[in-house]
């Protein structure tokens, strides 16, 4: 359970291999408050994950360019906070995570106020790539979902089993 929800919080993403990145000094600011709108894997998403409700995510920038990400999430009627530190690289839209065993990029989407996030899991016992697209309101916006549609399509992640989580101002138990 622990690698799922590490894969599901990490859950930001997978490499683009096929895709350009952007070829700037510096990655636009990614700050601030962020909606989970859309999960594509290369894996099979567990059963147990298609009931996750997220909370907003809040990214933080600490010195040195590194960026704080938290967020909750209700998986399996439990509240789990998720936080981890996206560690700078030379590469303006590259980091790592947990010393390097996994590899994040941050991409803006074609969409205005949307970002994909690809993700990649170094760990030789349990290795994935993901994709997330995160917008700046918790509304699904067809033509960002597309464009992660298509940037999955081409990064070789099943583009047709998209994953939509839940959003919730706060994570709270059902009945409570």
């Amino acid at each position: 359970m622990k690698a799922l929800l590490l894969s599901f919080g990490f859950g930001l993403v997978a490499v683009l291999q096929a895709q350009e990145f952007p070829d700037t000094e510096e990655i636009q600011d990614v700050t601030g408050t962020w909606y989970i709108k859309a999960t594509a894997s290369d894996k099979e998403i567990p059963e147990e994950l298609e009931s996750v409700s997220v909370t907003p995510m809040t990214i933080t920038a600490l010195e040195g360019g590194n960026l704080q990400v938290n967020f909750t999430a209700l998986i399996v009627d439990r509240c789990r906070e998720v936080s981890f530190v996206l560690e700078k690289t030379d590469k303006p839209d590259k980091y790592t995570v947990d010393g390097g065993t996994h590899v994040l990029y941050v991409m803006p989407s074609a969409v205005k106020d949307h970002y994909i996030f690809n993700w990649e899991s170094k760990n030789h016992a349990f290795q994935f790539r993901l994709a997330k697209l995160l917008g700046r309101d918790p509304d699904i916006n067809q033509e960002a979902l597309e464009d992660f549609r298509n940037a999955a399509r081409v990064a070789g992640l099943n583009a047709e089993k998209i994953f939509i989580p839940k959003q919730s101002e706060t994570c709270s138990l059902r009945g409570n």
